[in-house]
């Protein structure tokens, strides 16, 4: 099993990796130093507010139906048609409320006009992932791992024409962003659906409404998490721009410092897109899967850590690459951000374990305790840090999550790391620390002191033997 996760991963990740970040670092990037910080702010605003009621639309329907379809693969005939007429009908709850929520707390119709299309897009993305979670589910994780990017790449393709192609006699506009995406989300949805089509071998179109309800009341649980979830992870920008006199330029600011972390944290959604189907099909058949988990949390945790760590430390140095305004204050945004993306990459991992063994009450609960913390947090530290303040919120909520899922998971499965791992852990978290603070007082280029720590980190690893070049080796082979 340890094979098919870590070759199915490896094909995901060399994929991802040719894509994603050139559109994070430049189209996204390019397209925020265009159009300013104001601009993207109420862009990015619009586009956290659009997410904030996604699951409305979603139910945990991806996730529950992830699930389902690996633990038994004769489901997706009977599944499918039922489950598209739902998703149909809760996409038309999710325009509606979000709608007249988006009227409640005054936007305006510019506002409202941008917010209809990234409405749209999110359905289609949500439709997406859907039809993505039945190829996953019957464990065609290639085929999974090219859709993963189709989306990505039809928007490179067209944002780059936009960019550079000087085929426009204006200047680019946030809008043209925004139909770009469109565009390249109906394009990847047509592409799925006739392949789930051809997979589910539909004979007639059976419309059976008590299966839609039957499925409605078994994922709403997940739906409960995605929505805690997606509440904490996506508030903060919202209740910048509402709260603050100049929140559309705070919410820019803060996007330039969690734009890294958005894209960072997509590597370790890409482990739970595998691993979910692989624990839940385990644990239905009763194989052990903490062998598996505790391969898959090193070989997540060890990049995250040493990552988070050598870009912390040279924090203002990135943000001045990137941007041409705001470095200072991004930098101080996205160090924090950064310390974030330790927390996020263990509850992703742990939190994958949890719901593949359908521990979705618990997670539920740690969910609503994060969403009232960070809330909280940030009405109290916007007022006086600014964005800054909601990165400090993310930080401390994103550190309750993962001390409490990793608590529930040992509890549940009966486990815990033994102390030489602790030791081993913590040894390889302080001894980086100080090699990268050491190498940051080096005279030599900041680049340099960069790839010097992420030297230093794998190579410590290694020789803790929180990796192991057999296990790996072995895993391929």
């Amino acid at each position: 099993m340890k094979r098919k996760f870590l070759t199915n991963l490896t094909l995901l990740i060399f994929l991802n990796l040719l894509v994603k970040p050139f559109w994070v670092l430049g189209i996204d990037l390019t397209v925020q130093n265009t159009v300013g910080a104001a601009d993207y702010g109420f862009y990015f605003s619009l586009l956290s507010f659009s997410m904030l009621l996604n699951i409305v639309q979603d139910m945990g329907i991806a996730n529950y139906n992830n699930r389902a379809i690996a633990r038994n693969h004769e489901l997706l005939p009977e599944l499918l048609p039922n489950t598209i007429l739902l998703k149909l009908f809760l996409a038309v709850v999710y325009f509606t409320v979000s709608l007249i929520i988006a009227y409640v707390i005054g936007y305006q119709w510019l506002q409202v006009k941008l917010l209809i299309i990234l409405l749209f897009n999110q359905f289609l993305n949500s439709l997406n992932l859907y039809l993505r979670s039945n190829i996953s589910g019957l464990q065609l994780f290639r085929t999974d791992s090219l859709l993963s990017v189709t989306d990505r790449l039809l928007m490179i393709v067209i944002c780059s024409f936009l960019l550079w192609g000087n085929i426009t006699s204006s200047p680019f506009r946030i809008e043209w962003y925004i139909y770009a995406q469109t565009a390249a989300y109906v394009l990847t949805t047509a592409l799925i659906t006739l392949l789930v089509l051809k997979r589910a071998k539909l004979k007639k179109l059976r419309i059976d409404l008590n299966v839609t309800k039957k499925f409605l009341q078994k994922s709403y649980p997940y739906a409960i998490l995605g929505f805690l979830m997606i509440l904490y992870y996506r508030t903060d920008s919202v209740m910048l721009e509402r709260m603050l006199p100049d929140g559309k330029e705070q919410a820019g600011i803060y996007a330039q410092g969690f734009r890294i972390l958005d894209a960072a944290s997509m590597l370790g959604f890409l482990f739970a897109g595998i691993l979910l189907p692989m624990f839940a099909r385990m644990i239905k058949q009763r194989e052990p899967v903490l062998q598996l988990f505790r391969f898959s949390f090193f070989l997540l945790i060890i990049p995250s850590v040493t990552g988070a760590i050598a870009l912390y430390l040279y924090s203002f140095e990135i943000m001045d690459l990137m941007y041409l305004e705001h470095a200072g204050k991004a930098s101080e945004i996205f160090g924090v951000l950064m310390i974030s993306f330790v927390f996020i990459s263990v509850s992703i991992i742990c939190g994958t374990l949890l719901t593949a063994n359908g521990s979705i009450r618990e997670l539920n609960i740690i969910a609503l305790s994060t969403l009232l913390l960070n809330i909280f947090l940030n009405i109290i530290l916007i007022l006086r840090y600014q964005a800054l303040g909601s990165a400090i919120a993310s930080m401390t909520s994103q550190f309750l999550t993962a001390a409490l899922q990793m608590l529930v998971l040992g509890k549940v499965f009966k486990t815990r790391p033994s102390a030489a791992l602790i030791v081993k852990l913590t040894a390889f978290i302080l001894v980086l620390i100080v090699a990268g603070i050491l190498v940051t007082g080096l005279d030599i280029q900041w680049f340099y002191g960069f790839f010097l720590i992420i030297a230093a980190g794998t190579a410590l690893a290694f020789g803790l033997r929180l990796l192991s070049v057999r296990e790996i080796r072995e895993s391929l082979l």
